[in-house]
């Protein structure tokens, strides 16, 4: 019997630009035991997709080579506590710039009341992450205050929303008034331009912080530990400005802090079905009650994925880019 075939998104050369991406037809997968397949109707892009695309950020083991960690869709063949026509949002190992996609079946959850494929497309890589790394290793509790960095991206807008969810308060760091003025609009207590003002300064105005999710690394770490309370905890996703940073020990005894990160795409398939299960129980009901929305700022089709890729990395973008299929 013929196996299926289906439209995905391919590396041309295997690395390269943005326009190295191209639409090849693919057989479509086929799930294993406890796997589901879907339909996918809207995939997320995210930075770790760049990653990917320049060489630098393999798929974990068992993972397709095609990029996309998280879709919106249709499932149509079930497993687990789905059943077919089931409408589910996932995070994924890779593959989700497709016309299919399988996931273990623990790795999806139900698409909000209300919301469309495009909106939920862009919840689990963005929730997971601000959940895992603000939440658990970082800690932060309602009455806190956390600081964000790249407030406008798609993790920063999450951020600040699920932060004030919470019960804690924020200042957020963007580059540029506009981008300042966007953090405001969702919610942070404190914006900041980044390029014309000094965030740690107006961070120790405040009282300083609790927690500092920060993607940006570099010369920033100095500044963060600055504003940092005693007792406080940074907490790594990125370092889009520099991977190496200088460790003043004394200092970081002097304060208690605490230094850490992770990154999601390499947890093995139980710890993401444990923060899965997290997920629904805290951030759904914050979804369902509307004080979490994901920010979408613009929507290309499957075959465009390459203007998709080089919008984001443009860097003017407010929220998620989203794929449609």
């Amino acid at each position: 019997m013929t196996q299926p075939m289906m439209t995905a998104i391919a590396i041309e050369g295997g690395r390269g630009p943005a326009e190295a991406l191209k639409a090849v037809q693919i057989p479509r997968p086929q799930p294993a035991d406890g796997q589901i397949l879907i339909r996918v109707e809207a995939a997320g892009i995210n930075r770790p997709d760049i990653l990917q695309r320049l060489g630098g950020y393999p798929p974990p083991p068992g993972s397709p080579d095609t990029m996309g960690l998280e879709v919106a869709g249709e499932v149509v063949m079930a497993a687990g506590r789905w059943q077919v026509g089931d409408r589910v949002t996932a995070l994924l190992g890779g593959g989700g710039y497709a016309e299919y996609a399988v996931v273990d079946a623990r790795h999806a959850l139900p698409i909000p009341t209300g919301f469309s494929a495009v909106q939920a497309a862009a919840l689990p890589e963005t929730v997971f992450t601000v959940f895992a790394n603000v939440f658990e290793h970082g800690g932060l509790k309602a009455g806190e205050t956390l600081l964000v960095h790249g407030a406008t991206s798609g993790i920063g807008t999450t951020a600040i929303q699920m932060a004030k969810a919470a019960g804690a308060r924020v200042i957020a760091t963007g580059r540029g008034a506009d981008k300042a003025a966007q953090a405001r609009a969702l919610g942070a207590d404190i914006s900041v331009d980044a390029t014309t003002e000094d965030f740690a300064e107006l961070a120790k105005a405040a009282g300083g912080v609790d927690v500092v999710l920060d993607m940006v690394g570099g010369d920033y770490f100095a500044r963060n530990l600055d504003a940092l309370k005693t007792g406080g905890r940074i907490v790594f996703i990125a370092s889009l400005g520099g991977g190496e940073i200088t460790l003043p020990v004394f200092r970081i005894m002097q304060k208690r802090a605490v230094v850490t990160g992770s990154t999601l795409r390499p947890r093995d398939a139980d710890e993401k079905a444990r923060l899965a299960t997290a997920v629904e129980a805290t951030v759904w009901p914050w979804i369902a009650a509307g004080k979490v929305t994901p920010q979408i700022d613009a929507t290309f089709p499957l075959a465009r994925a390459a203007e998709a890729h080089a919008h984001l990395e443009a860097g003017a973008h407010l929220g998620k880019i989203v794929l449609t299929v």
